[in-house]
């Protein structure tokens, strides 16, 4: 609200300053075109959108190229369905591709390349040896032919996905046994289709060494360190707010189309079908490890705090390549994700870009990655891995030199913009993160939500200052009747921020609603990156039709990965979910023992907080209780049947049962539907 002050103290002087009588839903006080039909691009969009083709050099066609080299096979059609027929996957859905020429008005031309290379989909040859398959999911699956065998990267994130890429493989190049599966980092979309390249049982003994593992016959995952706290943290902890925000970053509500969803610089988009998990099996902790699978050399580089809080690159000298995970994807990637994750060290990310042009850049002759497609030619890899590796230093640095000015996050954001070198090069556009809102990442590293202004210390709710304001105006109908001659002169941004402040004050407000969304849904027509672009859609859809997070098209979780919680994050899970207020008054202690793991553990529930003692015992706790540890999750999920069968309990067993029933302030299952558009 702090940003719109000025402008709105200069508004409220032409206004009168009468109590405010709120439209009612549906009543039309600004002008009939406000309706809850999507609308065509603007003359302001059109010629913003124009604008690109004289910024960038639309004939140099080098990454298209790359895009579609070394195809074997594809699929004249590809939807692949889940077992009851649901369509989770469709590059189908984008045959519109084909009907233009070039990019039509209600797309920003440098997003259309983009998604026009997404659409590239197949099994691919990277060179003899190493293969993907491509635009089968938003991410690839990658296969290195050893001695007798495959070993396999990232295996998609959904069990259908990986499925039908390696029927695929299988098809074209023959059915080999799978003697490893290397993780690069902790994101669903790099292991949750791994039930469709093994079974649980095939998996190698992770109490074994990694020699042993090979020797054994079984499947060793290979991930590295760190990589399973990540995996679970991330999906649980924050997990149901990340699921709500990513229907607006990944426009899971939206149809594909000219005026709804595009690819998102590092694919088409999430798939929606059965997410699993298995636990790794090895931990690669150093980098220079050297592993030989099957006859095939790999060296590991730990790249930690890049895209990822543990990530690794691999790289094969017998060919000459290096697997770059997703430290550098032919797109600017995000310092900051918009669906919420821990903010990433551009600064790091660049020292191990730097750090592998410095051990491998005078051999490479390929990299390849989880995203996107190869870059081949020791020259085009060299310029690829520096071009990459500065712009993620100049957002870093740059951001760094306007804080120090006295500059705050929102200022920053609008001023800074890349070196013009830079700004063209096609692989590190904005198709995914953006220079603005990664600039605010390295902001809020250094400096926090805080901008010095002690007026910003404590400010209202958005919901009690939009109704100030509302009251401090006067007259809505008047400020709306500006609000639109402004959208008619291209000023959507601003359109945005002052109808959605009357919606936050009255969400009944029909007009506020539906010019905020065309202001919307403008501003999603000029965006380049597809992330931003899904946002504002998505928000313009919200704001005509209500919110439609429970009809949302997401994956569905196995519900392995709850099962691999360690006990403590089971406790510190339940400390989320708790209704802190119903406990405010209750102070009592409870030990936990888990025979099935030799572990125990003291919570103490002070004043609705969990604490958690490892490796502790009190002797005066008022309840105990022993069971396995994924017995926990019937605590969690308050079911009290099967808590009688597997949780024995000594002592005052009302205890126990009033912790279960109150772990009730997030939803367990199904998603999250809070409101974001609106209060």
């Amino acid at each position: 609200m702090k940003r719109i002050l000025s402008i709105l103290l200069a508004a409220m002087l032409a206004l009168s300053f009468g109590s405010c009588a709120p439209s009612e839903r549906g009543e039309q006080a600004v002008d009939a075109d406000l309706t809850a039909e999507p609308k065509p691009a603007s003359v302001h969009t059109a010629q913003a959108n124009a604008a690109m083709y004289a910024l960038l050099d639309f004939n140099d066609k080098q990454e298209a190229e790359f895009a579609v080299r070394g195809l074997i096979d594809a699929p004249e059609t590809l939807e692949l369905t889940d077992a009851d027929g649901n369509v989770i996957w469709s590059q189908a859905a984008y045959s519109f591709l084909d009907d233009y020429e070039q990019a039509p008005e209600t797309v920003n031309p440098s997003l259309w390349e983009n998604t026009k290379n997404n659409h590239a989909y197949g099994l691919f040859e990277v060179r003899e040896g190493i293969y993907q398959v491509r635009g089968y999911d938003m991410a690839n699956l990658t296969v290195v032919k050893g001695d007798t065998g495959w070993i396999l990267f990232d295996p998609l994130m959904s069990v259908e996905c990986s499925q039908a890429a390696m029927q695929l493989i299988e098809k074209n190049l023959g059915s080999y046994p799978i003697k490893a599966v290397i993780i690069s980092h902790p994101h669903v979309d790099h292991f949750g289709g791994i039930l469709g390249v093994m079974r649980a049982d095939d998996a190698a003994d992770a109490g074994l060494p990694l020699a042993d593992q090979l020797a054994g016959g079984k499947i060793p995952i290979i991930v590295p360190e760190g990589f399973a706290a990540h995996a679970i943290a991330e999906n649980v902890y924050a997990g149901k707010a990340m699921g709500r925000r990513a229907n607006y970053q990944y426009g899971v509500l939206l149809e594909p189309g000219v005026s709804g969803k595009l690819a998102q610089g590092i694919g088409m988009g999430q798939s929606a079908g059965t997410v699993s998990y298995f636990a790794p099996t090895y931990e690669v902790k150093e980098t220079g490890e050297v592993i030989t699978i099957d006859g095939v050399e790999m060296e590991f580089q730990m790249t930690p705090g890049t895209e990822a809080p543990a990530e690794m690159n691999t790289w094969f000298p017998q060919f000459k390549a290096l697997w770059v995970a997703e430290n550098c994807t032919g797109t600017l990637h995000n310092l900051y994700t918009l669906r919420g994750a821990q903010v990433r060290d551009g600064a790091a990310w660049a020292s191990y870009i730097t750090e592998a042009i410095t051990r491998y850049g005078g051999e490479v002759e390929l990299t390849f990655q989880s995203h996107n497609w190869p870059h081949w030619g020791n020259e085009v890899v060299g310029e690829y891995l520096v071009n990459t590796a500065a712009v993620y230093k100049f957002i870093n640095d740059q951001t760094l030199t306007y804080i120090n000015q006295g500059y705050t996050s929102d200022e920053i954001s609008n001023m800074i913009q890349l070196p013009e070198a830079l700004e063209k090069v096609w692989y590190t556009r904005q198709y995914y993160g953006t220079v603005a809102h990664n600039a605010k990442a390295v902001y809020q590293k250094y400096m926090g939500w805080y901008d010095a202004n002690p007026v910003n210390l404590n400010p209202l709710t958005p919901t009690d200052s939009a109704k100030k304001w509302v009251e401090y105006l006067g007259d809505v109908d008047e400020v709306l009747r500006m609000a639109k001659a402004d959208y008619e002169a291209g000023e959507y941004q601003w359109v945005a921020e002052v109808t959605n402040t009357i919606v936050f004050a009255d969400p009944e407000n029909e007009d506020a609603r539906l010019l905020c969304a065309d202001a919307l849904e403008q501003l999603g027509y000029q965006a380049e990156s597809g992330p931003w672009r899904n946002a504002y859609l998505t928000a313009a859809l919200e704001l005509r039709n209500g919110n439609s997070a429970q009809v949302e098209k997401t994956a569905k979780n196995t519900g392995a990965m709850v099962l691999e919680m360690t006990a403590s994050m089971m406790f510190d899970y339940m400390g989320i979910l708790l209704d802190k207020q119903a406990l405010a008054d209750h102070d009592f202690t409870m030990n936990v023992t888990l025979p099935d793991v030799g572990e125990q553990h003291m919570l103490r529930i002070k004043n609705g907080v969990v604490l958690v003692y490892e490796n502790a015992q009190s002797d005066t706790a008022e309840v105990s209780i022993t069971c396995p540890k994924n017995a926990l999750f019937y605590l969690i999920t308050n079911d009290q049947e099967e808590v009688a069968k597997a949780v024995r309990v000594e002592g005052n067993a009302e205890l126990v049962t009033l912790l279960a029933e109150n772990l009730n302030q997030v939803p367990v299952s199904g998603p999250a539907a809070f409101n974001i558009i609106e209060p």
